[in-house]
């Protein structure tokens, strides 16, 4: 194998790396899904149910179908057959989480539920023309209860079999443990529905050629898509192209795809003509997904020391009536604390909503939310410091899986995250602490992720200009992908950064990862570093037999590679020549490498448990004569594995941070109960922190590289950053206000009661 790694004071890994996508951004010129102009194009705009419980009686399409440019009004009766997708061989194909081919049936089972589509010349055509529909129902009153209670059967369900509350990990003998347990903590704790509001809305362009489906989309996953779209048009999935080049954000709400994409697809297939379809924003609150609500006992035994005897998490999400999606609250629970008697069992609740989907963090943001929660409240019932009572419950392996942690430096978090905040001044009494006239409230959580990969494949060319070019079919949804393959490469290929092309978001590219559960970055580090290895192999097979080189008379094994230089091992790369001399000595273009890594996730028998940890450190101001709370100041320590861009992993975690505050303080959506729909489905009446509320960051990273996951020991950091945030907030808000708030948003009613006795 060639030496291909420079060392360490010249690579790029670890540097801080602006963005090689962003003078894109910021000069207009990158293009995203809804930007690209093609001859003759067509718009679509969805006509909606008003209902959310009942049947479709009737249709009338004749006043919409004689308005100016108007190219067609689609319904069940004429769009055409769309068949049902389903899950295909592979890791990660055929998903959705809205199984139900749009227009399939009459039953409405959530509001915004698409009942027709208006296409037209013009998007103001096509608008006034779905608005001219008019559609009459048989209804009846919708379930959107927010007390959940897992539902008797399952069998109405496609993706999920089983009894009233799954079993979902057990050791020990949680109830006696508990029963006997000496302190006790017994609570429930709920998150509310939370809509994914990215800049970007939702959107696909769809054009046909013959049997031939190229579609521009917003993806976070375009080779899913692609199986999705095959199965659904009948189609092989070698005549369906899927192109996302940029993504405005998605936050797991561009993950799998939504009805809106069948529909553009079905309309274009009809009209023999590009169809664009762009959903509202209203629409995104309805028909696009949304991190569904939670309900989560959790029990907590322990010794008077603090040691856990017993711990049960009891959690139920609410669901789509014909859906299955489950929010895994305990993912992180069996391994994240040592206790020899555990017990974690999930329900489902249907309800008259929209599916939902996978949230930043899904399963473990709500899940840390109740479990670190109690671990505050156990604390505060023991009396004892709530990051000594964490350190006293370190585990020594994973209890849950029996096996190793492969890198698990928690506790240093906790001690570095201690230090930088000052947590030693902190004294315990509710309300004891002030500052310039604010009361200060200090508090304190963990957090976890699963690390992995999923299958990746790279392509990775070196060229005669000195340039370099790297491929795969993975999309970029504003997390610095580009960036990160770009520094990849230029450590491998000794290229300067500026001399690396990406290219990205095309199923004609090699596969690539879904942009999903932060594991985009570890997933491609082996493929493209095996891709470069096996281009620089070439290379130097090219140096040995082309004439010209000036290596002829010499073996590859006598020749080496590094800071994009080949020479002869015994004279060292000062005496070597550059691959673009070389190339260009053998009237060569370029060489190219391929490179393939395989999946972790679903390994029947891991060897070791793969996840990153950290924690944060809150404090809040509290204005008792205002009742104004406010988070003032947030550290955070994050151990996952090696930093391969500093500057964009910071960016990562803050952004993830805002939005635990807007968690913990704003975010819910709310669901009339007299006709189903989202109340406040609008950027108006749906809070969300903004430039305002952001705190002063302290951002830590530990430096623990994790070659269990890759070579580089490099482990995503998307979505770590938000678990526990809105768990130590809640802590902060007790320790200012002396409210235990355990139902999410914290809500100025809440602490009405506070702020009065004050």
């Amino acid at each position: 194998m060639p030496t291909t790694q420079q060392n360490a004071a010249s690579s790029v890994i670890g540097q801080q790396t602006p963005r090689i996508d962003g003078p894109l951004k910021v000069t207009g010129k990158a293009m995203y899904a809804s930007d690209f102009p093609f001859p003759g194009i067509l718009y679509a705009v969805p006509v909606q149910a008003t209902i959310a419980n009942g049947r479709l009686q009737k249709l009338d399409t004749s006043e919409a179908e004689k308005m100016p440019g108007v190219r067609a009004i689609f319904h069940r009766g004429n769009i055409g057959k769309i068949f049902r997708s389903v899950l295909g061989p592979g890791q990660l194909e055929g998903i959705t989480d809205e199984r139900r081919p749009p227009l399939e049936d009459d039953v409405i089972r959530y509001y915004g539920q698409y009942i027709a589509l208006a296409v037209a010349d013009t998007f103001e055509n096509a608008r006034a023309a779905a608005d001219a529909v008019r559609a009459s129902y048989n209804e009846q009153k919708p379930n959107v209860n927010l007390d959940l209670q897992p539902d008797n059967k399952s069998d109405v369900v496609e993706t999920t079999r089983g009894p009233r509350k799954r079993l979902q990990s057990e050791r020990g003998d949680p109830e006696t443990a508990f029963t006997s347990a000496p302190v006790k903590v017994d609570q429930t704790y709920v998150t509310p529905a939370e809509t994914h509001n990215p800049i970007e809305l939702q959107g696909t362009t769809a054009m046909w050629d013959g049997s031939m489906l190229t579609i521009y989309e917003e993806s976070q996953g375009i080779f899913n898509l692609r199986s999705v779209l095959a199965q659904m048009f009948g189609l092989p999935k070698e005549n369906v192209r899927v192109i996302t080049k940029f993504v405005g954000s998605g936050f797991g709400s561009k993950l799998w795809p939504w009805t809106h994409c069948a529909l553009a697809v079905a309309a274009a297939r009809q009209l023999g003509k590009p169809v664009k379809l762009v959903i509202s924003r209203k629409m995104m609150f309805q028909s696009a997904g949304h991190r569904p609500r939670t309900q989560q006992r959790v029990r907590l035994g322990a010794t008077g020391e603090g040691k856990l005897v017993s711990l049960m998490h009891e959690y139920v999400n609410d669901r789509a009536m014909l859906d299955g999606y489950r929010e895994s609250c305990g993912e992180a629970t069996p391994y994240h604390y040592s206790v020899p008697n555990l017990r974690v069992k999930w329900g489902l609740a249907s309800r008259n909503i929209g599916s939902p989907t996978a949230m930043r963090g899904p399963g473990a943001v709500p899940g840390l939310f109740a479990t670190e929660s109690a671990m505050n409240e156990l604390a505060d019932q023991l009396e004892i410091d709530p990051v000594q009572l964490r350190v006293l419950n370190e585990p020594k392996i994973d209890e849950g899986k029996k096996i190793p942690f492969s890198s698990r430096h928690y506790l240093e978090c906790l001690q570095l995250g201690a230090e930088k905040f000052g947590w030693s001044k902190r004294t315990s009494e509710v309300g004891s602490m002030k500052r310039d006239g604010l009361i200060l409230g200090w508090g304190v959580a963990g957090c976890a992720w699963i690390a992995g990969r999923f299958p990746a494949e790279a392509n990775v060319e070196l060229r005669n200009d000195g340039s370099a070019r790297v491929a795969s079919g993975t999309q970029d949804i504003g997390t610095g992908t580009y960036t990160i393959l770009a520094q990849l490469v230029a450590d491998k290929a000794g290229v300067p950064l500026n001399k690396v092309e990406v290219v990205l978001g095309d199923t004609s590219l090699p596969p690539g990862p879904i942009s999903g559960g932060s594991l985009v970055t570890g997933s491609m580090v082996p493929a493209v570093f095996t891709a470069a290895d096996n281009a620089i192999t070439s290379l130097l097979k090219v140096a040995t037999t082309a004439p010209g080189t000036g290596f002829e008379n010499r073996k590859p094994d006598e020749l080496a590679f590094e800071t994009g230089r080949v020479f002869v091992k015994a004279d060292g790369p000062a005496n070597g020549v550059s691959f673009a001399d070389l190339l260009r000595r053998a009237n060569m273009r370029l060489v190219t490498g391929n490179g393939k890594s395989e999946g972790t996730l679903d390994e029947k028998k891991p060897k070791v448990s793969l996840h990153s940890y950290g924690c944060h450190f809150v404090e809040v101001t509290w204005q008792p004569a205002t009742a104004r709370l406010r988070v003032n100041r947030v550290v955070t320590v994050i151990d996952a594995g090696r930093i391969i861009n500093p500057l964009a992993g910071r960016n990562q975690i803050e952004g993830a941070i805002v939005m635990g505050i807007g968690m913990a303080l704003l975010e819910h959506t709310i669901y009339d109960p007299q006709n189903g729909a989202p109340i406040n489905s609008n950027l108006a009446d749906y809070l969300m922190a903004v430039n305002a509320d952001v705190p002063q960051f302290d951002v830590h990273f530990l430096d623990y590289p994790d070659t269990d996951v890759n070579p580089l020991g490099a482990r995503g950091i998307g979505e770590i950053g938000l678990a526990g945030v809105a768990a130590a907030i809640t802590a902060a808000t007790y320790h200012a206000t002396g409210v235990r708030v355990r139902e999410l948003p914290i809500r100025i009613e809440d602490l009405l009661p506070s702020s009065i006795l004050a």
